[in-house]
């Protein structure tokens, strides 16, 4: 059984031109309407919002192994 939410909350966004090309684009390469990839891109944004400690995950510049730095390292 199919179920289709039903839209209520419509929204004006104004894009530059370059992200307005972009989003015509995609939407043709996909065959997806330009609301379809905000909607999902919407809802990418919340689930990471959930998990905010992966948004660090390779974004910390530091020694690869720890035990490098002074005081920690194997004699």
């Amino acid at each position: 059984m199919l179920q289709f939410m039903q839209m209520r909350n419509t929204i004006t966004v104004r894009l530059p031109d370059d992200l307005a090309e972009w989003l015509d684009t995609a939407s043709k390469t996909a065959g997806v309407p330009r609301g379809r990839i905000v909607r999902d891109q919407l809802q990418l944004a919340r689930k990471r919002e959930k998990q905010p400690f992966l948004r660090l995950a390779g974004s910390i510049d530091g020694p690869r192994d720890l035990s490098s730095r002074k005081g920690f390292s194997k004699p």
